[in-house]
């Protein structure tokens, strides 16, 4: 399968490089050194440390806001120098390069429900002429990712960057179980900038257990009945259960932070009853 699109001439980097250090500029120059007309969108460099995880939630969250064509670039590599593989998906409106170490896992199952692999495909980065002259063992993002999508943006076809891949690897991203009372199991995947804690429950999985507005979710020992439409439907300072932007469902604090309200960080264990059943 060949990628059809039409390059948009958009990339967007999204790392665990922080903006302390040169790397995030050093790969936006070897974009810009290949492809000057490319227009360079900074995701989030703030992606916790090696945290494939949280890589893997932040990257499902925007592709669908950007034209067709766009490349999407993640450098979340805790395996940089290793024997694991490079990759380039296509999908039928956008291309994703990555380390093919699970941070692409919800965009890969979404891309499978929505398209299959008849309009997907996955390519090994493997022909050296699309990367710098000197690759580093650990800096792949420079020498491999970065001039690869600047070279995905002047209109090479996917398949000239390596062999073409059956399917990818995907991290074992747990998914919400039913507790003992019939309640929702999820943990806390992601802290954004304001302390707001968001799961892995989405408004799915709750219509799918029958649960709705009259709920009540339980999080670090604190009960926080009802789900409400917005942050403002509760009192400053007070704990709100909502679904966010993406969908997912989260615990914050009107104009405060609930991860430190809590105590609560990425893994912690969410429980969200019917407002029929009692929380322990």
């Amino acid at each position: 399968m060949r990628w059809r699109m039409q390059p948009s001439g958009i990339i967007t980097l999204t790392t665990d490089f922080g903006l302390a250090d040169s790397y995030v500029g050093i790969m936006k120059g070897v974009i810009l050194g290949i492809a000057p007309q490319a227009t360079i969108v900074d995701i989030t460099h703030q992606i916790a440390p090696q945290d494939i995880h949280q890589a893997a939630y932040i990257v499902q969250t925007f592709g669908a806001f950007f034209p067709p064509g766009t490349v999407h670039v993640v450098v979340v590599d805790p395996g940089v120098g290793s024997k694991r593989r490079r990759i380039i998906l296509t999908t039928p409106v956008a291309a994703y390069v990555a380390p093919d170490n699970g941070v692409l896992t919800y965009v890969w199952r979404e891309a499978m429900a929505r398209w299959g692999t008849e309009k997907c495909a996955v390519y090994n980065l493997t022909e050296s002429r699309y990367w710098l002259p000197h690759v580093s063992s650990t800096f792949h993002g420079r020498d491999v990712f970065a001039p690869v999508a600047a070279h995905l943006t002047l209109g090479v076809p996917p398949a000239e960057f390596g062999e073409q891949c059956e399917e990818i690897v995907e991290a074992m991203l747990e998914q919400p179980s039913r507790g003992r009372q019939g309640e929702l199991v999820g943990r806390i995947i992601h802290i954004d900038h304001f302390g707001n804690c968001i799961t892995n429950i989405t408004l799915k999985h709750l219509k799918e257990a029958g649960i709705g507005e009259r709920m009540a979710a339980q999080l670090i020992g604190q009960r926080i009945e009802g789900l409400y439409r917005t942050y403002s439907d509760v009192p400053i300072g007070a704990l709100v259960a909502l679904i966010g932007s993406s969908d997912h469902l989260e615990i914050a604090v009107r104009n405060g932070n609930a991860a430190q309200t809590l105590g609560a960080g990425i893994g912690d264990i969410v429980r969200v009853f019917p407002f029929t059943h009692d929380a322990p």
